[in-house]
């Protein structure tokens, strides 16, 4: 489990006291308001990273590189890399 920060250390007093008449001794998750979450891979740079190699792997397929070729040299599944060529929406 991530660590977690006691709600007395940062809450005031009147509005800890609010939350005790709901839930008392157990965790609770408050989630980042909308819209300030950012999506899968953004922070760590996987989703760019995923999005580049994907695109040079359409790049070599439209170069004539067979599936099996490009499945190789990416150690991907053919499935995958079929997925990844003819993907109509990227």
């Amino acid at each position: 489990m991530k660590n977690y920060v006691s709600a007395s250390d940062v809450l005031p007093e009147n509005l800890l006291c609010e939350i005790q008449k709901y839930i008392q001794g157990k965790t609770l998750y408050i989630p980042a308001p909308k819209g300030s979450r950012k999506k899968w891979g953004h922070v760590s740079g996987h989703r760019e990273f995923l999005m580049n190699r994907n695109a040079e792997i359409r790049k070599l397929f439209q170069q004539r590189i067979t599936v099996d070729e490009l499945a190789s040299s990416f150690c991907l599944s053919h499935e995958s890399i079929k997925k990844i060529v003819y993907n109509t929406k990227a």
